[in-house]
């Protein structure tokens, strides 16, 4: 319950910075581009901080790093509210990004602890929480803007609660990790095979979650024609099954096994992007991407779960070697689209993506687990 209240305090933390970046935009009066430029500075600090998170994991303890990244967590969103210049924005966004994944790696890493006390999957259930926050995040956030409250009163409120779970749940965490402490262990390790090719699973399927965040409104606008008011539709759809398949994935991969279990992801993840291909009407697109969804949202968790249970590295390291190359999806999907749909279509950079989806059922059958 400790590590879950954790897991959905993160959750909340982000949910609440992205349901308000369309204030600060026009607040601070960002164009488009402009916006996306000052964006790019959270995912710096998460690549910075991936190395560093492990490192600090495999010395400190995840339990030491989680409280310590949570509470910074937090923290660093009430200085987002803060920020009155684009560049104190940029700051703030680095910092934010590096302490969002010190928090990521070390509660993953409590996460693989309590899965190997139950001895069964529940990884993906501690990610369904993490998506159900999402939901409540960007809930308050449309409240606070129907309110006209300010994003520094919204992002103190949050800090707040995040700070007071923090402070409670953190005394119930597990105390020590699986493998211990390891003090001597170096900041940043290749990854050995198993996890080079868990990396790349990670790296393909969050391309695919790359292109849904980034993509969905843009293709439903474009692609499938919809009306004004059914332009975001296709991402709630995918938001919507890539958090309630976070819940029943566990059951799933209980009874059929972790390989089967990708297997399937991607296949459903290849057959919903090509249906919104092949058949662009908002009917097909929508359950289309209703599959997507289904079809991601086991794969990180599986993912992160198999690292932590490697043999050749302390947990925290071996999830951040794996989340380094799981990462660069995020960092070349969304441009990658951009470049190909300038040079053909919008509809061949999802087939691209679907080739993507693909890749994960043919890398699971790969791997041992």
């Amino acid at each position: 319950m400790a590590v879950s209240a954790i897991f959905f305090l993160q959750g909340l933390c982000f949910a609440s910075w992205a349901s308000r970046i369309p204030t600060i935009q026009q607040r601070m009066g960002f164009s488009d581009a402009g916006l996306g430029l000052v964006l790019l500075a959270l995912p710096v600090g998460l690549m910075l901080s991936l190395p560093l998170s492990g490192w600090l994991v495999a010395r400190q303890g995840s339990r030491r790093v989680a409280l310590v990244g949570a509470l910074l967590y937090a923290v660093t969103l009430l200085t987002l509210g803060l920020a009155a210049t684009p560049a104190q924005l940029v700051g703030c966004l680095v910092f934010f990004g590096l302490a969002a994944n010190m928090l990521n790696i070390a509660i993953n890493t409590q996460a693989v602890g309590v899965e190997a006390l139950y001895k069964r999957s529940i990884m993906a259930s501690f990610h369904g929480l993490w998506s159900l926050a999402g939901f409540v995040g960007a809930a308050v956030g449309t409240a606070m803007i129907g309110y006209n409250i300010d994003p520094l009163t919204h992002f103190a409120l949050i800090t707040g609660l995040i700070v007071a779970g923090v402070l409670v749940a953190g005394r119930h965490v597990l105390p020590t990790d699986a493998n211990g402490q390891v003090a001597d262990q170096p900041i940043f390790v290749w990854p050995d095979k198993s996890l080079l090719l868990l990396g790349l699973i990670a790296f393909c399927s969050m391309i695919c979650e790359g292109a849904m965040f980034d993509w969905s409104g843009v293709y439903f606008r474009k692609v499938v024609l919809a009306e004004k008011a059914w332009v975001g539709a296709g991402y709630t759809a995918f938001m919507s099954t890539m958090a309630a398949g976070r819940f029943v994935a566990d059951r799933f991969t209980s009874r059929f096994g972790r390989a089967r279990t990708l297997q399937l992801s991607g296949l459903l993840t290849a057959s919903g992007l090509l249906l919104a291909v092949l058949l662009p009407q908002l009917g097909p697109a929508l359950g289309g991407f209703l599959l997507v969804g289904f079809g991601v949202s086991s794969v990180v968790p599986l993912v992160y779960g198999a690292a932590g249970r490697s043999t050749a590295m302390s947990p925290g390291v071996a999830l951040a070697a794996v989340s380094t190359v799981g990462f660069l999806g995020f960092l070349i999907g969304p441009p990658l689209i951009g470049l190909v749909a300038g040079a053909t279509s919008l509809r061949i950079s999802f087939s691209i993506i679907a080739v993507m989806g693909l890749s994960i059922t043919l890398l699971a059958g790969r791997t041992n687990l």
